[in-house]
């Protein structure tokens, strides 16, 4: 008799240990600022305005991140605590929903913890889940849009609310910060093409065939196109409601004014930087480094400098393997990097920073997870498992000056600053 094909077995407990071993590497000195940092200078006095519904500030940006930065404080109080411990929580869930997407893709363990080591020790994910900005809010949603599409295409049986959870998701992802606009209609377009290629004479009302067998592509159209617009509009649904400065003349009026004000020419900034210096990891970007109480700290964003140049090539093993070996998982990966990228090669936004590279990082360290699993799968263990190793290694060198750790002395920096563009 034929033997039954190896069920692989779910590492979902590994999943949230990993997750709840990130959460609490998220907490030391998170309080050691006692006063905002960075740009928490904006975001704080938006939610703050949210509470009690006064002044719309922060006009330039969606509102949902503001409002659940808000949440914190109402739960916590106005202090260190209350600005982020829920950004501590939402960079947990994007490590959780990044993994549990792998997994769903890829069916492979190692791949699934691997990425789930490399993304909790890359830097962005760690610095960002510890400040109250809108960045770690929308990486969250879009990492459980895709866990959510993953598993919907994985388990067609459970296709319908997976892909209205997806919906849901991106339209969060897209209420918490503009960077989200161009990746949410990824699985729209992922769906028609997959769908098309199925050759199915009925394209649109058929139910057969690729990603999803029992959802026609009308109804794929409702999940992953009207419900992510709906939801997006509910999140602006507090700006009607101020008492000075509300929305008034509706929201593609709105929508008008922040565009102009994400594209109007500001002054050139010492922290602006180009995406070529993203990709070469050229870059970095002093959230903070100043005394505090009498003791230096500092917080350094940076990607790691180990796994972002290690990523490269394995991005493009992946567009290769994709392209050539049909591997959907790797060619996914690579058309997220791409296309998270090349929205800021494009964007008309004069001023741009690293931490725009957070999302196309995440793409890069799959892709470098992707191409361990196949060391791993060919039997070159120790090959597979050095680049996940030494992330670790080079996260716990590099955490004093990542995470506010308390430093010797002003020139302690020199230290971690091995590039000149670093200091």
């Amino acid at each position: 008799m034929t033997r039954a094909p190896e069920q692989p077995q779910d590492p979902l407990r590994w999943c949230a240990a990993l997750s709840l071993a990130f959460w609490v590497a998220c907490l030391p000195h998170l309080t050691a600022i006692p006063h905002p940092y960075f740009d928490e200078v904006h975001y704080l006095p938006a939610a703050r305005e949210l509470l009690v519904m006064g002044e719309f500030t922060n006009r330039e940006h969606p509102l949902l991140g503001k409002v659940l930065i808000a949440a914190g404080i109402a739960l916590f109080g106005d202090n260190p605590w209350g600005w982020r411990l829920v950004p501590t929580l939402f960079g947990t869930l994007a490590l959780f929903g990044a993994m549990r997407a792998l997994w769903f893709a890829t069916q492979s363990r190692f791949a699934t913890l691997a990425y789930g080591v490399l993304l909790a020790t890359g830097f962005h994910l760690f610095i960002h889940a510890r400040i109250a900005m809108l960045d770690i809010f929308y990486l969250a949603f879009l990492s459980l849009a895709a866990w959510q599409f993953a598993a919907a295409i994985r388990q067609p049986e459970e296709g319908r609310w997976r892909l209205a959870l997806t919906g849901v998701a991106l339209g969060l992802a897209m209420g918490s910060k503009w960077n989200a606009l161009v990746v949410a209609m990824l699985p729209g377009l992922v769906f028609f093409f997959a769908r098309a290629a199925a050759g199915r004479r009925r394209l649109f009302l058929s139910r057969r065939g690729a990603p999803v067998p029992g959802i026609t592509l009308v109804e794929a159209a409702l999940w992953l196109g009207l419900v992510p617009l709906a939801v997006y509009a509910a999140t602006y649904t507090p700006a009607f409601f101020f008492r000075f400065h509300p929305i008034t003349e509706g929201l593609v009026f709105h929508h008008q004014f922040m565009l102009s004000q994400q594209e109007q020419v500001i002054k050139a900034h010492p922290y602006q930087s180009t995406w070529e210096q993203w990709v070469l990891n050229a870059r970095s970007i002093w959230y903070l480094y100043e005394p505090i109480d009498g003791v230096q700290r500092g917080i350094m964003l940076i990607g790691n400098p180990l796994t972002m140049l290690l990523g490269l090539p394995a991005l493009a093993w992946c567009a290769w393997h994709g392209v050539l070996r049909r591997h959907w998982t790797a060619l996914g990966v690579a058309v997220l990097y791409a296309v998270s990228l090349g929205f800021w090669i494009v964007a008309s936004k004069p001023v741009q920073f690293y931490y725009h590279y957070a999302l196309p990082s995440m793409a890069l360290l799959a892709a470098l997870a992707l191409a361990c699993d196949r060391l791993w799968q060919n039997g070159w263990r120790k090959s597979a498992l050095a680049p996940v190793v030494a992330s670790a290694l080079v996260f716990a060198w590099f955490y004093p000056i990542i995470s506010g750790d308390p430093l010797a002395g002003p020139d302690s920096f020199a230290v971690w600053t091995w590039l000149e563009s670093w200091r």
